[in-house]
């Protein structure tokens, strides 16, 4: 097991204290001051703290960020995965996992954010997904608010986010807890599948037009370590157009897609026009996931995962 330094640090600390007060009459108001003292010492010397974010822009943390406010669902759960809830300060209307984020303050959605509300917070941090809005990013940084930006394609990625979100937040060590088991299950899952023949996989990313999951796509990889085959892997870009007569010729043997919305069922997928000759279609391997799962790069990711898997290899999660 690894030793933390700065928990023995202060252990030796405070048994130090306790022996020096053994040998006179100190009240426990100075056991009280200087404990706290030894806190303040060990929680500030990581600060302050250069970071760059994934788009090449540099910060400096002064201190532990005491509210933050998410702008990305999936950063969201990071934080209360790191169990930062209580310093959450506002969310984005779609951040609803876990059930708690429903209960922060709203300051926007995907397409509209209220500046003048983060502003008037004023937080310590704001995390976005992607670059931003180069003109809402300026006015934030102007009011001299710290923005960062992280936008994870690979488990890998989710994984370095989640371990520099916890550094940045003195989270570190909840950050190895939660990426060491995400590491373990992937692992897990690969390994159940590694001697199973490839099955041939398409996952519908929208179906007016059709669109797939492609090359460099963070599905693109589940499916790959789930044992399937994407048909799309050879595509342009990470959400390509995809031809039905392609789809038909390349013929999946499982079609996956996520719930984007009500009018998508296994059955309305069965009607679409030619699809009836599509293996997948005919043998009923439709699978309808989880949006909040399988579109978030956060910690549920290798729950996508299993997902996934399940859905290409059933017999091996019976």
């Amino acid at each position: 097991m690894r030793v933390n330094p700065k928990k023995i640090s202060l252990c030796l600390s405070i048994l130090l204290i306790l022996s020096v007060l053994a040998g006179c009459s100190q009240n426990k108001n100075d056991i009280v001051k200087e404990l706290e003292k030894q806190e303040l010492s060990q929680n500030t010397e990581n600060y302050p703290m250069e970071v760059e974010d994934d788009f090449g822009n540099k910060v400096t943390i002064e201190k532990a960020p005491e509210k933050i406010i998410s702008l990305a669902p999936s950063h969201t759960e990071i934080l209360f995965s790191l169990g930062l809830d209580a310093k959450i300060a506002g969310v984005t209307t779609y951040c609803d996992y876990p059930e708690e984020a429903k209960t922060k303050e709203i300051i926007g959605d995907y397409t509209a954010i209220n500046l003048e509300k983060i502003i008037e917070i004023d937080p310590d941090l704001v995390l976005i997904y992607g670059p931003g809005d180069e003109e809402s990013n300026n006015r934030l940084k102007e009011a001299g608010i710290t923005i960062l930006g992280f936008m994870p394609e690979s488990i890998d990625q989710v994984i370095d986010t989640i371990k520099k979100i916890g550094e940045i937040t003195e989270k570190t060590e909840e950050a190895k807890e939660i990426t060491d088991k995400m590491i373990e299950k992937r692992d897990s899952i690969a390994e159940k599948v590694k001697d199973k023949d490839k099955v041939k996989v398409f996952y519908e990313i929208w179906h007016d037009p059709l669109m797939a999951a492609g090359p460099g796509s963070f599905m693109d990889e589940l499916m790959t370590i789930a044992g399937g085959d994407n048909i799309a892997k050879d595509a342009e870009g990470q959400y390509p157009q995809f031809d039905i007569e392609q789809l038909i010729e390349r013929n999946p043997e499982v079609y996956l897609t996520s719930k984007d919305s009500e009018e998508k069922t296994v059955e309305s997928i069965k009607a679409r026009p030619g699809y009836e000759d599509i293996t997948a279609i005919k043998e009923g391997n439709i699978y309808i996931l989880d949006p909040n799962i399988v579109s978030r790069p956060g910690p549920r990711i290798v729950e996508a995962l299993e997902l996934v898997a399940k859905a290409i290899h059933p017999e091996l999660f019976k």
